[in-house]
């Protein structure tokens, strides 16, 4: 397609911040598990001489990108393409050195969305897509035609929190089949009642976001991915998570809490006898919030929430 090779411009949100946790952990290999253009890694690989990055991504085009950005770092980094919850069978196939750092950059990344071919914007008109990894069978026009209303009701509340959830979905099977962006798009925004659609932005954003994790499994992946991440580091390594919607911050903030407290069942008040054994320690009550003069010079970043953990040493029974 014109301009695949050069492109995919992609600008890393709270760099800052993930380069301030990183910047105390021991030596070793950084697994950047949405490497995306290698914006992030980049600056990890600029700041600190003993990084090493193996960098993941679904998508060819991000893949390309971060080959160009992070070649002046030669061995240090290694590129798969891979769905992020095969992270520990990838370390293993890589065989690196100790694993201290884990970074995900949740989400669809801002040279995805500003393709129109990728179907992701309802900005564009486009085939109705969505795929991360373009190789992948199921597609946003088979989850719009083939869906029941039910299901689309339940995608639509729970991964987009959308109000009028049962108003979309019964719009989208009254006008099926839809085949476009631009078709979807329309259906929603004719579906919310006037007032809505003239506050909080595009009145299908919602919609979109939900569509598009269905598509990917992003939550379901990202749940094992996370657990796994928290296996494979190394005592003193961290994890850090940039999530862009309150279902992944939920879920990034569950997993954190119970990889902290083992799984405890103990009253909170009293001493701990179930022998749960915390395996990490949050780095901070709550999510950080980028800063407003990010948000400003980069308005995409404005629901960017950013939670990290840091693995503990193992203790014997």
């Amino acid at each position: 397609m014109p301009g695949k090779s050069t492109s995919f411009v992609h600008e890393p949100v709270m760099v800052r911040e993930v380069a301030a946790l990183f910047a105390s952990v021991p030596a070793g290999w950084v697994v950047d598990c949405t490497v995306g253009g290698g914006g992030h890694a980049r600056v990890l690989l600029e700041g600190d001489s003993r990084v090493q990055v193996l960098g993941l991504d679904q998508d060819d085009d991000a893949l390309e990108a971060a080959g160009r950005t992070l070649a002046f770092a030669g061995e240090r980094v290694r590129l798969r393409k891979a769905r992020f919850d095969s992270l520990r069978d990838v370390v293993a196939d890589e065989a690196v050195g100790p694993v201290t750092g884990v970074l995900f950059d949740l989400g669809v990344s801002s040279p995805q969305l500003d393709r129109p071919e990728r179907g992701f914007s309802y900005r564009h008109d486009a085939s109705l897509d969505m795929r991360m990894d373009r190789t992948a069978t199921r597609t946003a026009a088979e989850v719009v035609n083939t869906y029941d209303e039910q299901q689309l009701v339940q995608i639509l509340e729970q991964y987009g929190d959308e109000r009028y959830a049962r108003r979309i979905a019964a719009a989208i099977v009254a006008a099926r089949p839809l085949s476009t962006t631009t078709q979807l798009a329309e259906v929603v925004r004719d579906a919310i009642p006037a007032p809505a659609r003239r506050r909080g932005g595009h009145p299908a954003k919602r919609t979109f976001q939900a569509i598009r994790i269905e598509v990917n499994d992003e939550l379901e992946v990202l749940g094992r991915a996370l657990r796994q991440a928290i296996d494979v580091l190394a005592p003193g390594g961290r994890c850090a998570v940039i999530s862009y919607h309150s279902g992944e911050d939920r879920l990034v903030k569950g997993i954190f809490e119970e990889a902290s407290t083992g799984g405890c069942t103990c009253p909170p008040v009293l001493p701990c006898v179930c022998g749960a054994r915390a395996r990490v320690r949050q780095l901070r009550r709550g999510a950080r919030k980028p800063s407003a003069s990010e948000v400003e010079a980069n308005p995409r970043s404005a629901s960017a929430r950013l939670r990290a953990a840091e693995k503990l040493a193992e203790v014997a029974a």
